[in-house]
């Protein structure tokens, strides 16, 4: 892996102010919002309090558009042509894959810093144990949006629709149960969503699975959605990959 040119795409990514904003900063301002803020802010859930059941996932969320807009424009590049001239430097695949994967994570680590520091700051509070895991959890875990962001960006080939495939987490959040708590026929069917598994996963060392509806998550729930939609995203991916390389 490129040290020169790892850095350089890394200043290219985070002098787009208006990405930066959203990925890092919106989050960290719901959480003010819907967290830091609210008067049931205190109350018990979990082994901790609402706060920080509302720092997680607005972390959760960030860390999310970080890695599907990163996946989605290497995807572009890739298909408009930046592939072909790495081909004439000494620069690898691996290398170049290796290079993206490290700056998405580091910039899906902005997020969960900025808001966990708020989360501190503000009176979230649960163990120890929570804090760190959930950390671990919610940066893991978002790798798997990175193929979310490749399999749109392989699909459209334009920037654009990278930015809209980063927009449906908006939709994917709320019925993700990020946003608001969500009850009934909804939940059920939120269970079955791409980021309900992955935010549940996060906040289970703060939660146990319990859910703010008095309900309760097994472990294997959030794992299986987690997993089952690491290999749709994938396998969409790779069919996408390969036909893109059979019209070349």
């Amino acid at each position: 892996m490129n040290a020169t040119f790892t850095m350089l795409e890394m200043r290219r990514i985070t002098r787009d102010w208006a990405g930066m904003f959203f990925t890092a900063v919106l989050p960290a301002f719901f959480y003010l919002i819907f967290g830091a803020t609210v008067s049931a802010k205190d109350a018990s859930i979990g082994n901790g309090n609402v706060a920080m059941y509302v720092m997680i996932s607005m972390a959760a969320y960030g860390a999310v558009t970080a890695t599907t807009s990163i996946g989605g424009n290497a995807a572009v590049e890739r298909q408009q042509g930046w592939g072909r001239q790495l081909g004439l430097t000494p620069l690898a695949d691996s290398s170049y894959i290796a290079m993206k994967a490290l700056i998405a994570m580091t910039v899906a680590a902005v997020p969960v810093v900025l808001t966990f520091t708020l989360g501190v700051l503000t009176g979230a509070r649960g163990s120890a144990q929570a804090w760190a895991l959930s950390a671990v959890l919610v940066l893991v875990g978002s790798s798997v949006f990175a193929l979310y962001g490749l399999l749109i960006g392989t699909a459209f080939r334009s920037e654009a629709a990278v930015g809209a495939a980063a927009g449906t987490l908006v939709i994917f959040a709320f019925l993700g149960n990020l946003f608001i708590p969500l009850s009934g026929a909804l939940l059920s069917f939120a269970k079955l969503t791409p980021l309900y598994g992955y935010a549940a996963l996060a906040r289970y060392p703060l939660t146990e699975g319990f859910l703010p509806d008095g309900s309760r998550d097994p472990l294997w729930l959030p794992i299986v959605n987690v997993l089952a939609w690491l290999a749709i995203f994938g396998a969409l991916a790779v069919v996408l990959v390969r036909r893109g390389r059979e019209r070349q």
